[in-house]
């Protein structure tokens, strides 16, 4: 068994966000996302075949969601300790993350 921290060894070059597999099966897939100041590019829409249950441990993120109604705003903040379940093909973009102060995500993705 190797022993791993979700802190240590954070990528030095975060010039585009960091996506890595923590461990991953048949049907879900477990990883780390870092970022710094990055957003989802204007007019791109995540759409994932997988639901997404995604926590946010260091930092801070805002998250669009597509097809907002009056009474449903499209926005949600995140903070340290806050998760959401994303169902599949709920299309999404992260609208922010913190810049200058790293944004630590764990995420799983399952069918």
């Amino acid at each position: 068994m190797v022993k791993n921290n979700l802190f240590s060894q954070l990528p030095q070059d975060l010039s585009s966000e960091v996506f890595e597999t923590l461990a991953q099966g048949s049907s879900v897939k477990i990883e780390r996302i870092i970022s710094d100041g990055h957003s989802t590019e204007d007019n791109q829409w995540y759409d994932q075949d997988d639901h997404e249950w995604v926590i946010l441990l260091q930092g801070s993120a805002t998250i669009k969601f597509a097809g907002s109604t009056a009474t449903n705003s499209s926005l949600t903040y995140l903070s340290p300790g806050d998760y959401i379940n994303i169902p599949a093909h709920t299309k999404h973009r992260v609208e922010s993350t913190n810049s200058g102060d790293i944004t630590v995500w764990l995420a799983i993705h399952y069918q």
